[in-house]
């Protein structure tokens, strides 16, 4: 191969690096909702936000970007820092549906707190779990999502899937009953249209409980799509929706 040749190679991985150091580099993501009552019934137990204890829902965990070969980018911009001035953006207005019902929402922090809620102790009012979002996962999508756009669009994408429902749906509801991982995974897939990835914790006897569950996106943050690849995650074949 000649120098030209050697040359051009070189700026195109001196490119690529620069992208990804700019947010640029992925190709979707993992939308990550989790369940409260598995993430409180563990040795470690939970506390509930300044905001009170969150409506039996499933959270949001997380919105994150990912390469289609299974790695994904982390801490892009550490020029960057979460600032909630720029997520609490009161100049800009948001309708949301909440059952048959318009309601327009100025600012992001009352969705946050019910979607995006915090169950870490010591109690806190959320803000350390959003920064640590934005700024592990946010600023690797930064050339698309600005911080405001990157919370609307990731509550905007939890209003549309309503995971309780879909399974509730299906006869499979957080009762302490156990039920095979298999069967949630497929009402999810009859509820959605795409196939999800299960993540699982245990309780203090042990016992499997339904925490996580993964779904795509595309680059945009706008709709679902096929995952490229599925996180493998661990699951007995029987596991337990717990109450909260």
């Amino acid at each position: 191969m000649g120098k030209s040749g050697c040359s051009f190679i070189l700026l195109e991985l001196l490119l690529l690096q620069c992208l990804i150091s700019l947010g640029q580099g992925y190709d979707f993501f993992y939308f990550v909702q989790q369940w409260p009552g598995s993430y409180c019934d563990t040795k470690r137990s939970c506390c509930y936000p300044t905001a009170g204890k969150p409506a039996a829902n499933f959270t949001i965990h997380g919105l994150w970007p990912n390469y289609n070969n299974a790695t994904y980018p982390s801490n892009c911009n550490k020029n960057s820092p979460y600032d909630g001035t720029k997520v609490n953006d009161n100049q800009s207005t948001t309708l949301i549906k909440m059952d048959r019902t318009i309601v327009v929402v100025s600012d992001l922090f009352s969705r946050l707190e019910v979607s995006w809620a915090t169950l870490a102790c010591p109690t806190n009012n959320g803000t350390k779990f959003w920064s640590h979002e934005w700024e592990k996962h946010g600023t690797c999508s930064e050339s698309v999502l600005d911080q405001h756009s990157y919370f609307e669009a990731t509550l905007n994408i939890k209003d549309k899937v309503n995971l309780l429902h879909i399974l509730e749906a299906a006869g499979i509801r957080p009762d302490d009953n156990f039920y095979k991982v298999e069967d949630i995974k497929e009402a999810i897939k009859a509820g959605t249209g795409y196939d999800a990835a299960v993540e699982c914790n245990s309780d203090p006897s042990r016992n499997g409980q339904l925490f996580q569950v993964y779904l795509c996106v595309d680059a945009s943050a706008k709709d679902l799509i096929e995952c490229p690849v599925l996180p493998k995650r661990k699951c007995k074949s029987s596991i337990q929706f717990p109450i909260f």
